[in-house]
């Protein structure tokens, strides 16, 4: 079960030559990483850990720790929902950026949901998402996070949804640029999970402050319509400024049984990208440890071998 399915469950319920200069010229993560020989740097997405969080077994505080201290890893993505009513509250994202720098650990982004989507038609519903958004922003800002990741999701036609999606962004980017954040959109479901459409997005939007977060493994437009996966993360990768790394399973070789991560990885690197890729765990058969784990092994050995 993915973030967008189990959000609908809980009831919680996106290349111009411009963009490709973006990928050097806009805001980017910082790595704290310096021997990393890998064409790409390695950060760990808080979702990896949702059912231990979602059952009161660790809390959001307590993440860039595991993240350092059980992996090695010294970058994370955060996931709003996981500290939903401390957006506001300096004093806990003061004692969340101590936690992180007391471990030599870079806050990369903050994934957000349950805040609106932004490609939703109606115009009131539309303008309350993107105003809902601004304090995560500013909660991204005080961690020194380089951005927060967007769902652009809407129903109506694939225009309508698009014109929406635009119109918000482009607004939410108005605000976020001058705090240096960037708004980062997810291929998360609807019209978002069709590279093809996303990348229309981007270009209409044009700016650097806003791009794509390839997702590897969200490409489940509706229940009856798949995107092909690899199509769609070369579609989006001239504007990605993060990816996800997602996985679900692993062979007895260390393989994702679901991506063909050594196919997806030389699309990521034939695009240029030199940035992060978050690990998003979300198998059911190994526990979260063993799974970050062996996603950790995974990228590393096909890394290497890219490199």
């Amino acid at each position: 079960m993915d973030r967008k399915d189990f959000l609908k469950k809980m009831g919680i319920g996106m290349a111009g030559s411009f963009f490709l200069a973006s990928q050097t010229s806009g805001l980017k993560a910082k790595s704290t990483d310096s021997k990393n020989d890998l064409f790409f740097k390695i950060s760990l997405a808080e979702w990896s850990y949702h059912k231990t969080l979602f059952a009161g077994k660790m809390k959001n505080l307590d993440f860039p720790v595991k993240a350092r201290e059980e992996f090695g890893i010294d970058a994370v993505e955060y996931v709003n929902q996981f500290f939903k009513d401390k957006a506001k509250d300096k004093t806990y994202l003061k004692s969340l950026n101590k936690r992180a720098d007391d471990h030599g650990v870079n806050n990369v982004l903050i994934m957000i949901d349950g805040e609106g989507d932004l490609g939703v038609t109606d115009s009131k519903e539309r303008k309350q998402a993107v105003d809902n958004h601004h304090k995560w922003v500013d909660a991204a800002a005080y961690l020194g996070c380089f951005a927060i990741r967007v769902n652009a999701r809407g129903k109506g036609t694939p225009q309508e949804v698009a014109d929406a999606a635009v119109q918000s962004l482009n607004e939410l980017t108005e605000y976020a640029a001058p705090r240096n954040i960037n708004i980062i959109v997810e291929n998360h479901g609807g019209y978002s999970s069709n590279g093809q459409w996303m990348a229309s997005v981007m270009k209409r939007v044009n700016n650097p402050h806003c791009g794509t977060l390839p997702d590897l493994g969200n490409f489940d437009i509706s229940e009856t319509e798949t995107y092909n996966r690899y199509k769609g993360v070369r579609e989006m990768m001239p504007f990605a400024k993060d990816v996800s790394a997602k996985t679900y399973d692993f062979d007895d070789e260390g393989n994702e049984t679901t991506i063909d991560y050594r196919r997806m990885l030389k699309i990521v690197k034939d695009a240029g990208y030199r940035d992060y890729l978050g690990i998003e765990y979300e198998g059911d058969r190994l526990s979260e440890p063993e799974g970050i784990r062996a996603s950790l092994n995974l990228l590393k050995r096909v890394g290497a071998e890219l490199s």
